[in-house]
């Protein structure tokens, strides 16, 4: 019986995949696009041998494969089928780029999270989601914050101090701390009112943090007033 795409409102996602001779991978990475096509959960799959079209990687960046892009995610090295179907359906759902921005967080690949959110700002609003989740883990959370502190400079993070004032009231109290480290980095006048608030806050980790982010929006104001 055929499968179908399991987003009812979305349509199938276009599958990209680069190989090149002598790949010891490339073939299990084909035959597992393919059987997803063959499916229908996949509408189309374009394949590259950057051999004889080295140009293709080049304006990719990729430099080994297999590499494949399934929707708008960028899925390097061997994967498995269920691996490929699972990236297949988030690709088709609304939180797709969201878990797929977390997973890169989790496996130590913050580069091409903060790669991306430069090329679509658009994206930072994921890592505010992210931080306002309470099962997202750790690692994830620290790679949000890491790659915040990394735009801090960038002027990216201005005017996103009203999507992370809820995070100052949330019933947990590390998301708390987090929404008032992350409002400092945006350096806004806008974020003050919503740190303060937290001066007082039941938990002294939110309450400390808060001081701490209060310093930094005292200190980020001269700067901005300069500029």
């Amino acid at each position: 019986m055929a499968q179908t795409n399991p987003t009812d409102d979305a349509p199938p996602a276009h599958a990209l995949l680069l190989v090149a001779p002598g790949c010891p991978h490339c073939a299990t990475m084909l035959d597992g696009l393919g059987t997803l096509v063959k499916e229908g959960t996949l509408a189309r799959l374009e394949v590259v041998n950057i051999a004889a079209a080295p140009s293709v990687a080049a304006e990719l960046s990729v430099r080994s494969v297999p590499w494949a892009r399934v929707g708008a995610f960028d899925l390097a090295g061997l994967h498995t089928l269920e691996e490929l179907r699972h990236w297949t359906r988030l690709a088709g759902e609304e939180n797709g780029m969201t878990l797929y921005l977390a997973d890169l967080l989790a496996t130590g690949r913050r580069s091409q999270v903060a790669e991306r959110v430069r090329q679509d700002p658009a994206l930072l609003q994921r890592l505010v989601d992210l931080l306002g989740d309470d099962d997202t883990g750790l690692s994830v959370r620290i790679g949000v914050m890491a790659t915040f502190e990394e735009l801090q400079d960038s002027g990216m993070l201005d005017g996103l101090a009203e999507s992370l004032a809820p995070l100052t009231r949330h019933p947990e109290p590390r998301v708390r701390a987090d929404g008032c480290h992350a409002l400092a980095l945006t350096g806004s006048t806008d974020a003050i009112g919503w740190v303060e608030s937290c001066t007082n806050d039941p938990d002294p980790e939110v309450r400390e943090t808060a001081a701490d982010a209060l310093e930094m929006l005292a200190k980020a104001r001269p700067a901005r007033e300069t500029r």
